[in-house]
C-alpha cells in the first residue's frame, strides 16, 4: 500500500496544484525522427517523446538511465551502478531491437547489437527523442521495438559544471559554443570518476558454498572521459554540418574491469535544391572497441554509412520523402589469451525507401515502405500505413500498422561458441515483427495533454541459442500487448507529468513471460518554481513484479527521487538531487546492486547571452 500511495500522492499533489494555479501554456515541439523529416509531435502519426536540455537540466540527473526510466513504455536494467552494463526494452523488445542514432548515425555495435547506454554521458546530450513502435519503413532493420535518436550538445557561450556526491561521484565538463543563425561551431570535453559500490550481491551465489560464486564486496568503480564536436556553415542554400561524439570509459567488476571507446562521426550536406525539393546527403561512422581482459576478449565494431534522402512538397497538403541508404558493417573477436582471431568478418547492406504523407481537412494519412538487402540474408521488405482523424481541436485519434526486422547480429552469424556450443548461424534469417497501434491525444486546454496509445506487437523467427549444442537458430516467438499512458500539464509556477504503462510480454511458444519486464510500470513528476531563481521537485517511480532468470521473480518497488535548482545569477546555478530518499532495497537484476539513499550537488557557471 505504501508503494501505490507514494504515487497517487505524488499525482494528486499536482493536480491539486493544477486547480489553484494559472494556466501555462505547453509549447508543441519539433522532432526529426520519426518520419525523418521536421514535423511536431501533435503531428506525427506516431507516439513519440523528446526529452529536452531544459528537462535534463532540471532533473539533475547523473546518467542517462535515471531519466529515460522515467518514460512510459522504456524499462531500464543495470547489473551494478554508474557504468555497469544497462540493457533499455522499448514496448516490451529486447535491447538489440531498439535502433539508437547519435546525430542521425548508428551507433549499436554491429557484434552484439547493442548499444552501450552506461557510457553516455548526460552533460553531452542536447535532445533525446523516442519514437515508439516499429519504423523500420524508415529506418530499416533493428526498429523493431521503435528509434532513440540522441543529439549531442549545442552550446552558444562558454560552460562549466563541476558535480560530487555519493559513492565518491566527481564529475567534470567544460565547453564553449558560438552560433550566428545556421553557422557556428560547439565543443565540450568532460570526464567522470566513480568510486561506486560492489555491483553484485551474496544473492547471486547459490548458497554459501557455491565454488563458482561471483560475489566480492569491493567497490566497483567507474571512469568515463568525453567529447562532443559540433559545427556547420552555410554556402547559399546549403548547409554543410559535422558532429563528433567520443566516449572512453572503464568499468571495474568483481572479477576484473571492461575497458570501451564509443564513437561516432557524421557529416551531412543538406539544403533546398529547388522549389518544393530539398535533400540530405550523410556521411557517417561508428566505432565501438571493448576488451575484458579478465576474460580474454576483445571486440571491434566499424560501421560507415551513406544517405542520400529527399523531401518533396507536391502541394500544401502532402509530402513525399524519398532516398537511398549504404551500409558497409566490420567486426572482428578475438581471443586475447590464446592471441588469436575468433572471427573477422564484413558485410554490406543497401536500401531505397519513401514515404507520402497528406492531409485532407480532419484528416491525415501517411504510407510508407522500404526494401533493405544484406549480404548475408538476402532482402527484406517493410511497410507502414498510418490514418489520423481530428475530430476538433481537443480531441485526435490515429491508427497505425506497421512491420519491422531485425537483422542478425555478427556474433549470431559468425562466433565460432565455446567447444562448439553457443556457435553462431550462418543460415540464420531476419527476426520480423509486425504491430498494430491506437493512438488518442486530448488537449482539453493549452495547459494540458493526456495521451493514451493501445498497441498489440508479435515478433517471429527470434534468434535463440537452442539449436544443436544451444547453436543460433530461428525458432521463437514473441507476443507483446500494451498500454500506454501520458499527462503533462503546466499551471503558472506547476508543472506536473504522470505515465502509466500496462505491458504483457510473454513467449509466444510457452506463454512464459519475458525476462525483466514490468506488467506495471508508473512514474510522476512534480515541480514548482518559487519566482525566476528557484525551483524544487519530486519524482516517484514504480514497477510491478518481473520475472528473472531461473524462474525468480523480483519484487515490485516504488522509489522517490528529489531535486533542486537555485539560480545565483545570470551565469551562476546550484543543482541538487536526491534519490532513493527512502532507502528502498531493491533488485533490478536478481544478484546485482542498486544505489540505496543518496546525493549529488553541482554548481554550473554558463553566462546567458
Amino acid at each position: 500500500m505504501y508503494r501505490l500511495s507514494v504515487l497517487s500522492i505524488a499525482v494528486y499533489a499536482a493536480l491539486c496544484a493544477s486547480a489553484r494555479a494559472d494556466e501555462a501554456e505547453l509549447q508543441p515541439t519539433v522532432q526529426v525522427t520519426a518520419s525523418r523529416v521536421a514535423e511536431t509531435v501533435d503531428q506525427t502519426l506516431a507516439d513519440v517523446s523528446i526529452v529536452t536540455r531544459q528537462d535534463i537540466d532540471a532533473s539533475g540527473a547523473r546518467d542517462v538511465y535515471d531519466l529515460l526510466r522515467l518514460e512510459a513504455g522504456v524499462d531500464l536494467y543495470r547489473t551494478g551502478g554508474a557504468g555497469q552494463q544497462t540493457s533499455l526494452f522499448l514496448r516490451g523488445s529486447n535491447s538489440n531491437q531498439v535502433l539508437v542514432l547519435i546525430d542521425g548515425v548508428r551507433a549499436a555495435a554491429a557484434t552484439t547489437g547493442a548499444f552501450a547506454f552506461e557510457q553516455l554521458p548526460l552533460d553531452a546530450i542536447e535532445r533525446i527523442e523516442i519514437v515508439r513502435g516499429p519504423r523500420a519503413s524508415y529506418w530499416g532493420s533493428d526498429a523493431l521495438g521503435g528509434v532513440i535518436q540522441i543529439f549531442t550538445r549545442k552550446l552558444d557561450g562558454p560552460r562549466v559544471a563541476l558535480s560530487y556526491g555519493s559513492y565518491r561521484d566527481a564529475d567534470a565538463s567544460a565547453g564553449i559554443g558560438r552560433w550566428d543563425g545556421a553557422n557556428g561551431y560547439s565543443v565540450q570535453v568532460g570526464t567522470r570518476h566513480v568510486g561506486g559500490f560492489s555491483a553484485t550481491t551474496p544473492a547471486i551465489c547459490n548458497g554459501p558454498d557455491d565454488p563458482y560464486c561471483s560475489y566480492d564486496p569491493d567497490d566497483d568503480g567507474y571512469r568515463n572521459s568525453n567529447l562532443v564536436l559540433r559545427g556547420a556553415h552555410r554556402f547559399g542554400s546549403q548547409l554543410l554540418s559535422a558532429s563528433l561524439y567520443r566516449s572512453q570509459g572503464q568499468s571495474q567488476f568483481d572479477q576484473g574491469y571492461t575497458d570501451i571507446i564509443e564513437q561516432t562521426e557524421g557529416v551531412n550536406l543538406s539544403g533546398e535544391l529547388a522549389t518544393g525539393w530539398s535533400h540530405t546527403l550523410a556521411l557517417g561512422h561508428m566505432r565501438e572497441d571493448l576488451a575484458t581482459p579478465t576474460y580474454g576478449t576483445a571486440y571491434r565494431t566499424r560501421r560507415s554509412s551513406l544517405l542520400w534522402q529527399n523531401e518533396f512538397h507536391l502541394d500544401e497538403s502532402q509530402r513525399l520523402v524519398a532516398g537511398v541508404d549504404f551500409i558497409h558493417d566490420e567486426g572482428e573477436t578475438r581471443d586475447t589469451f590464446a592471441g588469436t582471431t575468433r572471427y573477422d568478418e564484413s558485410r554490406n547492406g543497401s536500401a531505397v525507401f519513401g514515404g507520402w504523407r497528406a492531409a485532407f481537412g480532419a484528416f491525415d494519412a501517411e504510407l510508407s515502405a522500404r526494401h533493405d538487402h544484406d549480404d548475408d540474408f538476402g532482402g527484406a521488405t517493410t511497410g507502414s500505413v498510418a490514418f489520423g482523424w481530428r475530430a476538433n481541436d481537443a480531441l485526435r485519434a490515429y491508427a497505425s500498422f506497421a512491420q519491422g526486422f531485425r537483422s542478425p547480429t555478427m556474433n549470431e552469424l559468425y562466433d565460432p561458441g565455446y567447444g562448439g556450443y553457443y556457435a553462431g548461424n550462418p543460415e540464420l534469417d531476419p527476426e520480423r515483427s509486425h504491430s498494430s497501434e491506437l493512438g488518442l491525444e486530448f488537449t482539453p486546454s493549452a495547459n494540458q495533454r493526456l495521451k493514451a496509445n493501445l498497441y498489440a506487437n508479435r515478433v517471429d523467427d527470434l534468434i535463440s541459442f537452442t539449436g544443436p549444442q544451444n547453436q543460433a537458430i530461428n525458432i521463437a516467438h514473441a507476443k507483446i500487448d500494451g498500454v500506454e499512458l501520458a499527462w503533462d500539464a503546466g499551471f503558472a509556477d506547476w508543472s506536473a507529468r504522470a505515465t502509466w504503462t500496462w505491458e504483457d510480454a510473454r513467449d509466444g511458444d510457452t506463454g512464459a513471460r519475458l525476462l525483466r519486464r514490468a506488467r506495471n510500470k508508473a512514474s510522476a513528476i512534480v515541480e514548482r518554481a518559487f519566482g525566476a531563481r528557484f525551483s524544487a521537485g519530486a519524482e516517484v517511480q514504480y514497477a510491478s513484479r518481473r520475472e528473472d532468470i531461473g524462474g525468480l521473480e523480483l519484487p515490485s518497488y516504488a522509489l522517490l527521487n528529489l531535486r533542486a535548482r537555485y539560480a545565483l545569477d545570470d551565469a551562476w546555478t546550484l543543482g541538487a538531487r536526491a534519490e532513493n530518499v527512502t532507502d528502498r532495497d531493491y533488485e533490478l537484476v536478481h544478484g546485482y546492486g542498486t544505489a540505496g539513499r543518496s546525493a549529488w550537488l553541482e554548481v554550473t557557471w554558463q553566462p546567458k547571452r
